[in-house]
Formats: structure tokens, sequence, C-alpha cells
């Protein structure tokens, strides 16, 4: 990364840290969702072959939701925030070259999405026991990156569709929130009905929280990878990355 990039992105990172609502949405809100679901299921069986235990299940999906906060909807409202300020359309003006400042903007994503995970493990594995099998911890790294690029994507692509500041924190949470409900964040996969998790796995949502428990499931798939999730996701990051090359814009587009 150039110098230019990393001096915007220090100039990202300290006005993320100086807005406590984006704080409190993005890191601060998993760890509260966490603690409630564990604490309230975390001494359940969720398999009784595989005694998989609640905790296990709900460690990596909110950890999944706190990619999406930090990966999708948080960087698209920031994209459209700054461009509807005029942000943007200034900072084309300046030597900071484009692709320094979506470099500078993705690592933020990136940097949030590893402290978001790391702050989860750990709770996970003080409060409630949940480990990283050794031999997972690779495929849950790969699931992890491939996702937190999908939906760094997206949000690109998002940004580029939403056309005020004001609607862009509605537009981003109802995309989120019915697929996040659909898709084993809040339930577990079994206690939801077939046709609505049918509709679920076409989303990234669904194979980014399975994909990411594998990495913690004992039980699960050689190497803690699900092909499958990395497959879509892979397929979805491409797609936001080709939706935002058209409709990405510099320019203010509510004036």
């Amino acid at each position: 990364m150039s110098r230019l990039a990393l001096h915007r992105l220090r100039y990202e990172l300290v006005k993320f840290w100086r807005d406590p609502q984006a704080v409190f949405f993005t890191v601060a809100l998993p760890v509260v969702f966490l603690v409630i679901f564990a604490s309230i299921f975390g001494n359940e069986t969720l398999d009784e072959r595989s005694g998989l235990k609640v905790s296990t299940y709900y460690v990596p999906g909110i950890i999944a939701l706190g990619v999406m906060s930090a990966a999708f909807v948080g960087l698209a409202i920031a994209l459209v925030e700054q461009r509807e300020r005029g942000i943007l359309k200034r900072l084309r003006a300046t030597p900071l070259p484009v692709g320094a400042y979506i470099a500078s903007r993705a690592a933020v994503a990136v940097l949030l999405t590893a402290l978001i995970t790391v702050v989860l493990t750990l709770i996970g594995w003080a409060l409630y026991g949940v480990t990283i099998p050794s031999d997972r911890a690779p495929g849950l790294l790969l699931t992890l990156a491939v996702g937190t690029a999908a939906f760094c994507c997206l949000g690109f692509a998002l940004s580029g569709m939403v056309g005020s500041a004001n609607a862009a924190p509605a537009v981003a949470n109802m995309i989120m929130l019915p697929l996040q409900m659909i898709s084993g964040i809040f339930f577990p996969v079994d206690q939801i009905p077939d046709a609505v998790l049918t509709v679920a796995q076409v989303f990234p949502v669904y194979h980014l929280a399975q994909g990411l428990l594998e990495g913690f499931d004992p039980n699960g798939a050689a190497g803690g990878i699900d092909p499958t999730a990395i497959a879509v996701l892979l397929a979805w990051g491409t797609v936001g990355m080709l939706v935002a090359l058209r409709t990405f814009r510099w320019e203010p587009q509510s004036r």
C-alpha cells in the first residue's frame, strides 16, 4: 500500500473511532449479541451426535454478523456519506489515486473484521470454553478472508445504488437483517423451515455463517473448509465487484 493510501487509512480509522455510533453498531453490538445468546443457550447441546454446544455455534455466527457490519453495512454507509458530503468529489482533485482510496476503505473493513473476530473468539474462549481446533484454523482464516472480500465488494456495489446518506443505513440494514434472521445467525439452521432455508442458501450470508462454523466445529469438514461456502462467497464477491464498477459514483447524487 502506498504512502498516500496509508495516510488515508490512518485518517479513516481515526474518524471511525471518533464516531461512537459507528463503534457501537460495528464493534460493540456483536459482542452484546454473543453474550446474550451464548449466556442464555450456551450450555445446551445443539447436536447430540456431534456434541456441538450452542455457544460454539453462536461464536462463528456472530463473527459473521460482525463481518457484515464492518465490510458491508458500515462500508456502504460511510461511502454514501462521504459521496453526498462532496468528500469523494474533492478527493478526485487530490494526488490520492483512486486505487489508493479504495484500498484504504477496504483495509478499514478488513482491520475491523480482524478486531471483531479476535474479540469474539477470546470472549467465546474465556466465558464459554469455545476453542478453534488447530487443524481447522487455516480453513477458518480462508473463509474469513474470502467472506470479508466478498462483502466489501457488495458494500461498494450497494453504495452506488443508494441515492442519499439518510437512506443508506435503512437500505443496508433492510437487506442484512432479514437475511441474518433466515441464515442461521440468530437461530440454528435446524430450527428454520426448509423452504425458508432454501431461499437463504442463495445468498452469501448463510454461506459465510456456515463456512465459519466449519472452523469451530471439531466434527466439521476436513481442514475447516466448506468448498460450497467458498464458491458461493467468491461468486457473490465477483458479482458485487462487477456491479460496483458500473454503479460507483464520486459525485453527490441527491443534489
